[in-house]
C-alpha cells in the first residue's frame, strides 16, 4: 500500500525524531570489556580501568567517573558494575536500564593510587565539556601530568575546540606530555612551546633537561635540546621579572590608595587649623565598625541584598564619623588651637577612649567584615599575575573620593571659606567668615573621610578596635613629605610611598623597607621643610 503525503511525512519526522535518542542512548553506554576492571581483585586493574574510562571521552564514561567520585559505584558478586541511584535502585552504565540493587552488592572504595588515576581520567573526560571554563581547567591539570598517553585525546580534544585561550592551554598540555617523547626532534619542538608559553610551572621539568647527575651525564642527551632548554628557561625567567614588577606597582598603588583615605581628612584639619590629631586612626575604625553594623543590618533585614551593603555603609560611615569629630572639635579641640602639645596630648587621650569603648561594645576580639561576591574574585593578567577585584575597587574608590574632595574645597561655599581660612585667617574672620563654624565643619569633613576610609581597610584587614593605630604615623608620614594642607601632596605622597615600599620589600624585606621610608622622608624633611608642595597660611607661619 502506498503511502498517502501526510502519513509519509508523519512516518519521516517519527525516524528522524528517534535517530538522535538512539545516538544519545548509545553515547551513554560504556563497554562491559572496559568496566570489567573495576571489578578486579588488584589496584593494577581498577587504575587500568579509570585510566581507559578517562580515554573515552563519551558521557556514559563521564557519568562512571562522576560515581567514582561520589562513592556511589557498586560491584555484585557476579564482577557487574552498577551506579547507584537510589538506595534500592542503580543505573546498569552497559545497557542503559535501571536495575534493583543485589543484597550483595558493594561499595568501591578508592584509595590515594586509584584517586590520582581518578583525577587524571576526570581531567580527561571533561575536556569534551560543554562548559569552557571546565575544559579550561581540565587542559590546565594535564599541563602538569606530563603523560604521554593523554596525547591522542588531547589531540582531539584541540581538534574540536574552537575557544583560543582553551586551544592554547590544550597545546601547552601536548607539549608538557611531549617532553617524554623518544624522538628529540618532538623534545625540542616541546621545550621551545614551553617557553612560549611563559609559565613558571615548567621551570623545574625545564631545569631537569640541563641536569648532570653525579657521573657527570646529562639527563636529555641531546645537545640541542638542552640549548633549547636554555633559552625557554630565560624566556620564562624574562617574564617572571616583568610579572614581579607589574605586581609590586599595583600592590603599592594600592597600598597608596589605602594610605591616601588615610591621610585625606588628615591633611584637611591638620592643614586648616594645624592640630595634630591622634586620634584619626580610630576615626578610622569607627568607619569600619559601621561597616561591620550595616553588614549585620543587611543579614539581618534585607539578606537578598547583601551583595550591596558597601554601597549603604559609605554614606553610614561618613555620618557617624563626622559628627563624632565634629563633636570632639566643639568639646576638647576648638579649645587648644595654638598649643600642639596640648592637642597631641589631648587626641591621644581620646583616642584610648574611643578604643576602649569600642572594645566594651564589640569586644576586645576582631569582628568578621565579608567582601561581597563582586569583590571577591579578581583579573587573572600575564599568565601568573592575579589582580584582586577588592583592591581595584579600592583604588578607583581613592580616586573618586580625590575628586570629590577636590570639587568641595574648589566649587563650594564651604571649599572658598576653608581656602580663605588657610590662607589668611585673620584676615578672612574680618571679612565676616564664621572662623568657628568653619572649623567644626572642616574637621567633620576630614573626619567623615577618614569613616570612608574605614570602610576600604574594612574590605582588605581584620576589623577590631586596635585596626587605626597602624594607620597614623603612615598618615602623618604622607601629609608632611606632601606638604602640609596640599591635596596635591597628599595624592603623590601616599601613592608614591606605597609603591616605593612594595619595591624594595622583595629586596629588604617589610620592616627594612619601612625603616628605609622613614630615613628617606627624614632626609627629604631636612632639605625641603614644606614637603612637596609648599603649605599656605596658617600652616606654614
Amino acid at each position: 500500500m502506498s503511502l498517502t503525503y501526510p502519513s509519509w511525512k508523519r512516518w519521516l519526522l517519527a525516524v528522524l525524531l528517534a535517530l538522535p535518542l538512539q545516538f544519545s542512548v548509545a553515547a551513554d553506554l560504556v563497554d562491559r570489556n572496559v568496566l570489567s576492571g573495576l571489578a578486579g581483585d588488584s589496584n593494577e586493574e581498577r587504575a587500568k580501568a579509570i585510566t581507559a574510562l578517562g580515554l573515552l571521552s563519551t558521557p556514559g564514561a563521564a557519568e562512571v567517573l562522576a560515581a567514582l567520585g561520589d562513592g556511589n559505584v557498586l560491584i555484585t558478586s557476579n564482577a557487574t558494575v552498577l551506579l547507584a541511584r537510589t538506595r534500592e535502585q542503580a543505573l546498569d552504565p552497559v545497557t542503559g536500564q535501571i536495575v534493583s540493587i543485589p543484597g550483595d552488592a558493594q561499595s568501591l572504595t578508592l584509595n590515594n593510587r586509584l584517586r590520582r588515576a581518578l583525577q587524571s581520567a576526570l581531567a580527561s573526560s571533561e575536556l569534551f565539556s560543554s562548559q569552557p571554563s571546565v575544559r579550561l581547567a581540565a587542559a590546565q591539570r594535564l599541563q602538569k601530568e606530563a603523560d604521554p598517553a593523554r596525547v591522542p585525546i588531547i589531540e582531539r580534544a584541540l581538534s574540536a575546540e574552537k575557544d583560543p585561550s582553551i586551544r592554547r592551554a590544550l597545546e601547552v598540555a601536548m607539549a608538557s606530555a611531549a617532553l617524554k617523547s623518544p624522538d628529540a626532534s618532538v623534545r625540542r619542538q616541546a621545550v621551545i612551546a614551553l617557553g612560549e608559553s611563559k609559565n613558571s610551572a615548567f621551570k623545574p621539568a625545564l631545569l631537569g633537561l640541563i641536569t648532570a647527575d653525579g657521573t657527570g651525564q646529562y639527563i636529555e642527551p641531546d645537545e640541542t635540546v638542552r640549548t633549547a632548554a636554555k633559552a625557554a628557561l630565560s624566556k620564562i625567567e624574562q617574564h617572571q621579572t616583568l610579572v614581579s614588577w607589574i605586581g609590586n606597582i599595583f600592590f603599592g598603588i594600592s597600598l597608596g590608595s589605602v594610605l591616601l583615605l588615610a591621610a585625606l581628612g588628615l591633611a584637611i584639619t591638620f592643614g586648616l587649623m594645624g592640630v595634630i590629631n591622634m586620634a584619626h586612626g580610630e576615626l578610622l575604625m569607627i568607619g569600619a565598625y559601621a561597616t561591620y553594623i550595616v553588614q549585620g543590618v543587611f543579614k539581618q533585614w534585607f539578606p537578598e541584598w547583601l551583595d550591596w551593603y558597601v554601597l549603604a555603609a559609605l554614606p553610614v560611615a561618613f555620618l557617624i564619623t563626622a559628627i563624632v569629630g565634629m563633636a570632639l572639635e566643639r568639646t576638647v579641640i576648638r579649645w587648644l588651637y595654638g598649643r600642639p602639645l596640648e592637642t597631641l596630648l589631648a587626641t591621644w587621650g581620646i583616642s584610648l577612649i574611643l578604643m576602649q569603648a569600642v572594645r566594651s561594645i564589640f569586644g576586645a576580639q576582631n569582628v568578621e567584615v565579608a567582601n561581597p561576591s563582586w569583590m571577591s574574585s579578581g583579573i587573572r593578567i600575564l599568565g601568573d599575575l592575579t589582580l584582586s577585584y577588592n583592591r581595584l575597587v579600592i583604588i578607583g574608590f581613592a580616586l573618586c573620593i580625590v575628586i570629590a574632595v577636590w570639587l568641595v574645597l574648589n566649587f563650594t561655599r564651604l571649599g572658598l571659606f576653608v581656602r580663605a581660612i588657610t590662607q589668611n585667617r585673620r584676615m578672612a574672620d574680618c571679612v565676616g567668615v564664621p572662623t568657628g563654624r568653619i572649623d567644626m565643619l572642616a574637621f567633620g569633613l576630614g573626619s567623615g573621610i577618614a569613616g570612608l576610609a574605614g570602610v576600604a581597610l574594612s574590605q582588605l584587614s581584620n576589623v577590631g578596635p586596635d585596626l587605626g593605630r597602624g594607620y597614623i604615623v603612615d598618615s602623618f608620614m604622607v601629609v608632611v613629605l606632601g606638604g602640609v594642607g596640599q591635596l596635591a601632596g597628599t595624592v603623590v605622597a601616599a601613592l608614591g610611598l606605597g609603591v616605593l615600599n612594595k619595591i624594595i620589600e622583595p629586596f629588604w624585606g617589610a620592616v627594612i623597607a619601612k625603616i628605609a621610608i622613614l630615613l628617606f622622608i627624614v632626609l627629604f624633611v631636612q632639605k625641603r621643610p614644606q614637603g612637596l608642595f609648599a603649605p599656605k597660611g596658617r600652616s606654614a607661619e
